[in-house]
C-alpha cells in the first residue's frame, strides 16, 4: 500500500495555515478586548448624553429666571426647550420644585434616572436598558450642576434621540474596532509569516526532502544566522540529518560487509569441518610426531568453527521476534548438557537444578542458545575441573535463571564492554559474541541479562524473564504454531 506523501496532506489541508490561524484569532482577540471596553464606554456616552441636556436645560432655566416676572413669551419658551432637547424643565431648590419651562406634562413618565449618585453597575444597566427599548418612553431626569447655585434640574424628554445617539456611537465603535483588529491581525500576521511561519516551513520541508532521500547531501538544512529558538531547531536539525546520513551509511556498509562475512563464514566452516575430520584421523596415528602436534591442530580447528558459528549466529540473532509458547525449563536444561559436548579431558560437572514441572513462557530455540552460550563460555573458562550450575525461580514478576560456575571469573577490564561484540571477550582468540547473542534474544523477550558476581570463586550470570500475561502467551502459541 502506498503511503501518501506529507507534501498531499499538507497541501489539503492548507486552506487555514498557522498565519491564518493566528490573524483569525488576533481579530477575534481584539474585538472580545474592545466588547470590553465597550459596556463601560457605552454607559459613560449615555450619562454624558444627559448630563449635556442638563446644562442646557440649566442654561434655558438662566434665561427665565433673567426675565422680568420669570416667564418668557410662549415662542422663545419652545425654542428654549427645542434647544435644550427636552420637554419640560423644573428647578429644585430648598425642598421646593418650580416649574420653569413646558407647563404641566399632558402624561405620566415611563422611567426615572437620578444622575446624581450613579453607580457603576447601575450606568451599565440603565444604557443596556435603554438600547433594548423598542417603544418610544418619556424619562425623567435628575441631576445637580457643578454651578447651579443650590439647585437640582428636573428635566423631562424623550428617550429615541439618545438611543439614536447610542446606536450611532455603537456603530462608529464596531467601525473603528474592526479597522483596529484588521491592521493589528494583518501586521502580527506579516511579523510572524516572516519570523516564524516562512522558516518553520523550510524546516518542513527539509523533514520532507530528506525522508524520501536521506542519502542526498543537498537536502540537508543550511541553518540561518538567527539567535533564537528557530535557529537552534535549524542548527540541530541539519546536525540531526548530518548523524542520521552518517549511521545510515555506516549501516549500509556493515550490511553489506556482514552480508559477505556471512557467506565466508558459511563456506568455511564447511571446510574446518572437513578439516576436523581429517585432524580426528589424524589423532588416531601412532606416530610420536602426529599425536604431539594434533591436539593443538584440533584445537584451533575448533575455535575457528565457534568463530564461524557466533558469527553466523550474531548476523541472524535479530532476524525473527521470539515464538513464545508454555514448556518445561528442566528438559529443554538438561538436553543443553547434552549440547555442549564438554571434552573428556576435563572434569566439568553440569548440574541441571531446576525444579521438575517448572514452566516458562518464552522461545525455546531463543533460551536453547542464551543457555548454551552461557555454558559454553563457562566450560571454556574452567577448562579442566570445575562446575557449571542451572538454578530457576518463578515467582508473580517473571522467572530468573542463574547460570553459576566456580571458574577464574572475568577480569575488571573485560567487564565494562562484556555484552559488545567483538570487543568483550576476555579469552584468546574469542569474538565476545556469545554474549551479545544472548543478551539481544533476552530483550527481544522483554528480559535482562546481568552479570550479578564475578572473581576468583566463580561467575554467576541471571536471566530475567517478565511473566507474560495469559492471553498473550495463548496468542504466542498461537502464533507459534503457525509459524511450524
Amino acid at each position: 500500500m502506498k503511503r501518501p506523501s506529507l507534501r498531499k496532506i499538507s497541501r489539503s489541508r492548507r486552506y487555514i495555515g498557522l498565519s491564518g490561524r493566528l490573524m483569525i484569532l488576533t481579530i477575534g482577540f481584539v474585538l472580545l478586548s474592545e466588547v470590553l471596553i465597550y459596556v463601560p464606554s457605552i454607559a459613560r456616552f449615555r450619562l454624558q448624553f444627559l448630563e449635556s441636556h442638563i446644562t442646557r436645560a440649566q442654561i434655558a432655566t438662566l434665561a427665565v429666571e433673567a426675565s422680568p416676572d420669570n416667564s418668557v413669551p410662549q415662542m422663545l419658551e419652545s425654542e428654549l426647550l427645542e434647544n435644550a432637547g427636552v420637554l419640560t424643565v423644573a428647578l429644585r431648590r430648598n425642598d421646593a420644585r418650580y416649574l420653569m419651562l413646558g407647563g404641566a406634562l399632558p402624561e405620566p413618565v415611563d422611567a426615572k434616572f437620578d444622575l446624581r449618585n450613579v453607580s457603576p453597575y447601575t450606568a451599565v444597566r440603565d444604557a443596556l436598558d435603554t438600547m433594548t427599548q423598542r417603544s418610544p418612553r418619556r424619562i425623567r431626569v435628575i441631576s445637580a450642576p457643578d454651578n447651579a447655585r443650590s439647585g437640582i434640574i428636573d428635566m423631562v424628554m424623550l428617550e429615541t434621540p439618545l438611543r439614536t445617539a447610542m446606536y450611532a456611537y455603537s456603530r462608529n465603535i464596531l467601525a473603528l474596532s474592526l479597522i483596529i483588529s484588521m491592521i493589528t491581525a494583518g501586521l502580527i500576521y506579516i511579523a510572524l509569516h516572516w519570523l516564524l511561519v516562512r522558516p518553520i516551513r523550510a524546516i518542513t520541508h527539509s523533514m520532507v526532502r530528506f525522508r524520501t532521500q536521506p542519502e542526498d547531501v543537498g537536502n540537508t538544512i543550511t541553518p540561518s544566522q538567527r539567535s533564537d529558538e528557530i535557529g537552534t531547531a535549524e542548527a540541530e536539525l541539519a546536525a540531526m540529518q548530518q548523524v542520521v546520513r552518517q549511521s545510515l551509511q555506516q549501516k549500509k556498509h556493515l550490511a553489506e560487509l556482514g552480508g559477505a562475512v556471512s557467506r565466508i563464514s558459511h563456506d568455511l566452516r564447511n571446510i574446518l569441518a572437513h578439516a576436523q575430520l581429517v585432524s580426528d584421523r589424524l589423532s588416531a596415528l601412532k606416530d610420536p610426531t602426529v599425536r604431539q602436534l594434533t591436539p593443538g591442530l584440533i584445537q584451533s580447528v575448533g575455535r575457528a568453527i565457534d568463530l564461524c558459528t557466533d558469527t553466523l549466529s550474531y548476523s541472524r540473532a535479530d532476524s525473527s521476534p521470539p515464538r513464545r509458547i508454555n514448556f518445561e525449563l528442566a528438559p529443554l536444561i538438561e538436553e543443553i548438557g547434552h549440547a555442549l559436548a564438554i571434552p573428556d579431558s576435563a572434569d566439568i560437572a553440569w548440574h541441571n537444578e531446576i525444579a521438575p514441572g517448572l514452566e516458562i513462557n518464552a522461545d525455546p530455540d531463543h533460551i536453547f542458545r542464551i543457555v548454551q552460550n552461557l555454558g559454553r563460555n563457562a566450560a571454556q573458562a574452567i577448562q579442566k575441573t570445575g562446575y557449571i550450575r542451572i538454578r530457576a525461580e518463578q515467582g508473580s514478576e517473571g522467572t530468573t535463571i542463574d547460570i553459576e560456575d566456580n571458574g577464574p571469573g572475568i577480569p575488571e577490564q573485560a567487564r565494562a564492554q562484556l555484552f559488545e561484540p567483538f570487543a568483550g571477550t576476555f579469552k584468546q582468540g574469542g569474538t565476545g559474541l556469545g554474549l551479545t547473542i544472548a543478551r539481544e534474544l533476552t530483550l527481544a523477550h522483554g528480559g535482562e541479562l546481568n552479570l550479578v558476581r564475578s572473581g576468583l570463586d566463580g561467575t554467576l550470570f541471571r536471566i530475567t524473564l517478565p511473566a507474560v500475561p495469559a492471553a498473550q502467551a495463548t496468542m504466542g502459541q498461537v502464533i507459534a504454531l503457525k509459524g511450524r
